[in-house]
């Protein structure tokens, strides 16, 4: 039997009243068990009536063998994915996935999670019009969420695993030429011009904006995100290691003198408010981005997210320049330096070209030396 209850928010002012209260508008979730399975749920309302008549379907459909919804395994497995810290936008893009899959099988005439077989998940994956990569992110997605439900036993095997991932090409890195770049700081001013009466603050954030992720190799949604209290003197703090050791990132003179010349949105943050969705915001900077590449001329490429050339030509300079692999894994948060190494495999070749070439040069060095030696040496005395 499942029992509803309120889930108070922080700011609530009846939370103090316990699960009972029906004199707000908190969301309304249940825990119980359905279908001997301890479960605990959003109801996705906050009217009380319907979360009663929910519980009362949700009851009745538990009791055909104990056999789980395919709608209640996706609840638990999202609240799962909340508890555990994942962030917004990762537990958007399962959301996105429930939606479709539960559309899907509602066609079919599924219900219960136990009845998805790799035949249908097959038939699913063939309704999609992804390319490579997105497909084989949905696929990981899909074998995280039927592990979860084999994990409890709701079903007896993983249908998922065994649905054959597309073979992804990873494309190079396209990291900005000196010209490139040249052309993208000119352009803010001609940014200025065509961005109308608040052209001349937002050309003055968006050329500190492009600096810092090109200096720094900041996600956009990072750079948008930065607040003052990141910086201090010329580094700039990145994030915090799982040894609890604090990881920093050294800016140069001009970009630190530029953060301090910008017009910040509020005291604590440069480029956003901090009101709203930080991922609207992050859009609103891409657009702006777009536009400056057109205004200088610069190819955006088939990458929709051209911000991200910043962050390569930051990883490719450090490489080039002889910076190890693993340092610029680190500067770039990479999980590990295998993830940094499949982006820039490129410029990883380039490397050992410039190593050989070195070598090259040391050997032509000894062998002159050496042949000016032999030569010292045959000669008559």
């Amino acid at each position: 039997m499942l029992t509803p209850y309120r889930r108070h928010s922080p700011k609530c002012p009846h939370g103090p009243k316990g699960r009972a209260c029906r004199n707000c508008k908190c969301p309304i979730w249940a825990d119980g068990v359905v279908g001997n399975r301890e479960i605990r749920v959003s109801l996705k309302t906050r009217d009380w009536n319907e979360a009663s008549r929910k519980i009362l379907r949700m009851d009745a459909e538990g009791r055909t063998g104990g056999r789980v919804l395919l709608a209640i395994a996706w609840d638990s497995f999202l609240a799962d994915l909340e508890a555990q810290g994942v962030t917004p936008g990762t537990v958007k893009k399962y959301k996105l996935l429930r939606k479709r899959l539960e559309a899907y099988a509602d066609r079919q005439r599924i219900v219960y999670v136990a009845d998805c077989s790799l035949d249908l998940l097959t038939n699913f994956r063939v309704t999609w019009k992804y390319g490579p990569r997105t497909a084989a992110k949905h696929i990981e997605r899909l074998r995280a969420f039927f592990r979860f439900c084999t994990d409890r036993l709701w079903i007896e095997s993983n249908p998922a695993v065994s649905l054959r991932a597309p073979k992804v090409t990873l494309c190079p890195t396209l990291p900005l030429s000196r010209e490139e770049w040249e052309r993208l700081v000119l352009a803010c001013d001609a940014y200025e011009v065509a961005a109308g009466p608040a052209g001349f603050a937002n050309s003055q954030r968006l050329r500190t904006l492009i600096r810092v992720m090109r200096y720094a190799g900041l996600r956009i949604s990072d750079a948008v995100n930065l607040s003052v209290s990141r910086i201090t003197d010329d580094k700039l703090f990145l994030y915090t290691q799982k040894t609890g050791t604090p990881v920093y990132t050294v800016l140069p003179p001009f970009v630190v003198t530029a953060l301090a010349a910008t017009p910040r949105i509020t005291r604590k943050l440069y480029f956003w408010s901090g009101h709203g969705e930080l991922e609207t915001a992050t859009k609103d900077w891409q657009g702006r981005i777009r536009k400056l590449f057109d205004l200088a001329g610069v190819d955006k490429g088939a990458n929709f997210l051209v911000s991200h050339r910043f962050r390569d030509t930051f990883a490719v300079e450090l490489l080039l320049a002889g910076v190890p692999l693993e340092r610029v894994s680190i500067l770039l948060g990479h999980s590990s330096v295998k993830v940094t190494e499949r982006h820039y495999a490129p410029w990883v070749q380039k490397r050992q070209q410039q190593l050989e070439a070195d070598l090259r040069s040391m050997w032509a060095n000894e062998q002159t030396g050496t042949n000016q030696v032999q030569s010292k040496n045959a000669r008559p005395n």
